[in-house]
């Protein structure tokens, strides 16, 4: 039989398309491998239900036909959304910045990726801004929330922790709600700063703190001054800062003005620690000779300074590999996990 053209029909009406054309499906996964399709889906979607013979038989067989699962799909069974967000309360400026929140932004991504879960980051600062980033958390657009870097009387946590969202905070919370967090020992890495401070015979030192709304400015500025008192001596040398290089520079040169015959100082962060080193320049004051410095963090910038910055270090991959973990665990419908502190250590440099 032979069509209008003369020609066969099937060149000119075409048919299905042979199974191999065709994206791969849970059901020719099963197949390639030897298994059911309930029991592909279970290996697909992370079942501990499984034992590692076939699952590592289904993974081959996922690798050889290129099988990739529908998001979408998978959604409507798990209700899951396969992202968390990471929201943090500063302007975008600081977060691309600071070292530190950078330095955590892109460690939590990796340990997500590893676990097939995408980040979305959120900044928020403004209150309309907020109200609209409030109302993306709560429709269920992500399966948990990070928070980072907040400030006292930040009204999101009650928000979130009232509504039953997944939520783990990077320190520990300020206020009356209380979220599992991560933190790392900030009292203590301040009492190893100034401890050292005072080994290398310094008599009059002071710190440059930072915000008194993070937890961050009020644990080390209290290490600052338990250490003091337990060696006897005055503790009333403080400026704040905002933990920018700038409000760096700006404290030290008010703590000069104040107390000019000061010899050491002890810095709420690195980049803080970088604008000191750079008033004391301007105020001929060598260091560590005249004035010792040691900063908080251990970031990059603490090898690029001139000298190299003194610091306690805090762990941040492992930070950001336990909040993932706290988080995902919540999101699988386990316990609420304790909270985590980290400790910190402190490295010496030529700053002092």
């Amino acid at each position: 039989m032979t069509g209008k053209d003369g020609g066969n029909p099937e060149a000119v009406v075409p048919g299905p398309e042979p199974a191999s054309a065709s994206a791969p499906t849970l059901e020719t996964v099963a197949a390639e491998a030897g298994v059911s399709r309930a029991t592909v889906s279970r290996v697909v979607n992370g079942s501990p239900k499984v034992s590692e013979e076939v699952r590592a038989a289904v993974q081959a067989a996922v690798a050889r036909l290129g099988y990739v699962p529908n998001r979408a799909a998978r959604s409507l069974v798990t209700r899951r959304t396969g992202s968390v967000a990471l929201v943090v309360s500063e302007a975008e400026m600081k977060v691309f910045t600071d070292p530190l929140l950078a330095a955590m932004v892109r460690s939590m991504g990796v340990a997500l990726s590893a676990r097939d879960v995408q980040l979305v980051l959120m900044m928020v600062r403004a209150d309309n801004e907020r109200q609209r980033l409030t109302g993306y958390l709560l429709g269920g657009h992500v399966d948990g929330v990070f928070l980072m870097s907040l400030h006292e009387g930040d009204p999101l946590p009650r928000i979130l922790h009232d509504s039953g969202v997944p939520v783990v905070q990077m320190a520990r919370p300020l206020g009356d709600v209380k979220l599992p967090y991560v933190d790392v020992d900030n009292v203590h890495g301040a009492r190893l700063a100034v401890r050292h401070l005072v080994a290398i015979g310094r008599q009059r030192i002071a710190t440059i703190a930072g915000p008194p709304d993070m937890v961050a400015g009020v644990d080390r500025l209290d290490g600052f001054r338990e250490e003091l008192l337990g060696a006897r001596m005055a503790d009333h040398r403080v400026a704040f800062g905002d933990f920018s290089q700038s409000s760096g520079e700006q404290a030290m040169l008010a703590l000069l003005a104040d107390h000019p015959d000061l010899d050491a100082v002890f810095c709420a962060s690195d980049l803080m620690a970088a604008g000191a080193l750079r008033a004391l320049r301007r105020h001929e004051r060598r260091v560590p000779e005249d004035v010792a410095v040691v900063g908080y963090d251990d970031l990059d910038v603490a090898l690029l300074t001139e000298p190299p910055l003194s610091t306690v270090s805090q762990p941040v991959e492992a930070m950001a590999a336990t909040m993932v973990d706290m988080l995902l665990a919540q999101v699988a419908g386990r316990p609420l996990p304790s909270p985590a502190i980290l400790p910190t250590r402190l490295v010496l440099r030529a700053s002092g």
